[in-house]
């Protein structure tokens, strides 16, 4: 098979690409066709993680010393090149998930650009205090020092944006990263490492391992990592805590999914959240961990809420296949992940009405037309766990107390959508609802301005 760019499958270390120490290798199949994309994608092993956090080290020490304007320019350049490179990084990520051009090449090397950026503004301003003493001639100082090694553990979902969250902060607080891009899509975290080298940003200060559950473990539980992120599922995210406290109790930061709750008021504008609640389900495909997933629609606009949404739902299913026709065409991205969809819609049958979706489409490919489950119960798989897949939950409300009952009754607290044209209702309902993020009217949730954490299990 040709490719278009190179798709390294070595890990990147200390400002190359390496091969693995470990021999445990995977294939990687498109889930655009189910074609093998290759058959020696190289797991690190423990013996890798520790040859990472020596090259880490060794670039501290030369991060540490470079001056914060240096650190500014270099975050600045890397931003630049992401950009410039955005369609061979959105390559590397689409030609295994067949992710849609308007979020591969643009929406997300934009978003890491702008991450890189706006965590470059804290270079030089990242301030201790000096605090007078009552004894003449001292002083008492306060200085904010970097933990040094940190890891992060990205999702396959959305690559390039995971890896900036964890890596632009870390670095501009004068930290070095390992970051382990996901077995299931690696190719464009990878690519991105090898930009760092060119934008000036010391080798070693971020490397790239790709992994399975071995090299995360061996990260979580490394003696000479001080801090790891994480984001993925509430299990993996369990094992990486017990671990953390078993080794050096390094700190943690966990995003651990969602199932978001969409809140249709009877004065909401209704095109808006159909609108809205298409793009959740075709942007990215329902693969994403703050998506709204289970919708609350007052009872007196219900019926044209399901029946302006079925339609579009319907119409989407025609050209998911279609990227020409169809810019939010998309497979789910992974094989194991379309098998874990189609398992949840089966049972979903069982569980409440299911008005429209939720078979496969197609002979090849992980594709799945989106599907809409009708008035579940309370307690029903399908409106209480994360499914990440095209699979909408809808059930009815009439009252402000009933639905904030019903939306907060989850054992997460990512986010949280409110559609609603009463401005004092807005602030009222959602100063209610247990969620780290609520959006008004829009599904415009995460912005690097703004702090983005859970009020339960995902954080």
């Amino acid at each position: 098979m040709t490719f278009k760019h190179h798709l390294p499958t070595q890990p990147f270390i200390h400002g190359v690409y390496v091969d693995a120490q470990g021999k445990e290798r995977l294939t990687l199949r498109s889930a655009v066709d189910d074609s093998i994309i290759t058959g020696d994608l190289q797991c690190a092993s423990a013996a890798d993680v520790d040859a990472a956090v020596e090259s880490a080290k060794q670039a501290w020490l030369v991060w540490r010393d470079t001056a914060p304007d240096k650190k500014r320019e270099t975050m600045l350049r890397f931003a630049d090149l992401i950009v410039e490179n955005a369609e061979r990084l959105g390559y590397g990520d689409s030609v295994v998930t067949g992710k849609p051009p308007v979020f591969s090449i643009s929406y997300e090397p934009n978003s890491a650009a702008s991450l890189f950026r706006y965590f470059a503004g804290y270079t030089d301003k990242l301030f201790g205090d000096c605090i007078p003493t009552d004894s003449e001639g001292s002083l008492r100082i306060v200085r904010l020092k970097p933990l040094r090694v940190c890891a992060g553990i990205n999702a396959f979902n959305a690559p390039l944006i995971t890896f900036a969250m964890k890596a632009a902060p870390a670095i501009a607080a004068g930290n070095v990263l390992i970051s382990k891009a996901s077995e299931m899509n690696p190719f464009s975290s990878l690519m991105v490492a090898e930009l760092a080298i060119q934008a000036g940003i010391p080798p070693g200060v971020l490397n790239v391992l790709i992994g399975t559950a071995e090299a995360g473990e061996a990260l979580s539980h490394h003696m000479s990592i001080r801090k790891i992120s994480f984001t993925g599922s509430v299990a993996v995210g369990r094992k990486i805590q017990i671990a953390a406290a078993k080794s050096n109790l390094k700190r943690v930061t966990l995003e651990l999914g969602g199932k978001s709750p969409v809140i249709v008021f009877e004065d909401a504008d209704l095109d808006t959240a159909i609108a809205d609640a298409c793009l959740t389900s075709f942007s990215l495909n329902g693969q994403g961990c703050v998506l709204g997933m289970r919708m609350y629609v007052h009872t007196s606009l219900a019926e044209k809420f399901v029946e302006g949404l079925k339609a579009r739902y319907e119409a989407h299913a025609t050209t998911i296949t279609d990227a020409e026709a169809n810019p939010f065409a998309s497979p789910l991205y992974h094989h194991r992940q379309f098998e874990s969809v189609l398992s949840f819609i089966e049972r979903g049958k069982k569980e409440a009405d299911l008005i429209t979706g939720g078979s496969r489409y197609g002979g090849k490919g992980c594709y799945i037309k989106p599907a809409i489950f009708y008035k579940p119960a309370a307690d029903a798989e399908i409106i209480t766990k994360e499914i990440f897949g095209p699979v909408i939950c809808i059930d009815t409300f009439q009252t402000e107390e009933e639905v904030i009952q019903k939306a907060n009754n989850t054992e997460y607290g990512l986010g949280a959508y409110i559609y609603t044209a009463s401005f004092d209702r807005a602030i009222r309902v959602s100063a209610k609802i247990e969620a780290g993020s609520v959006a008004v009217n829009t599904i415009q949730i995460v912005h690097e301005t703004m702090p983005y954490g859970s009020h339960k299990r995902e954080q």
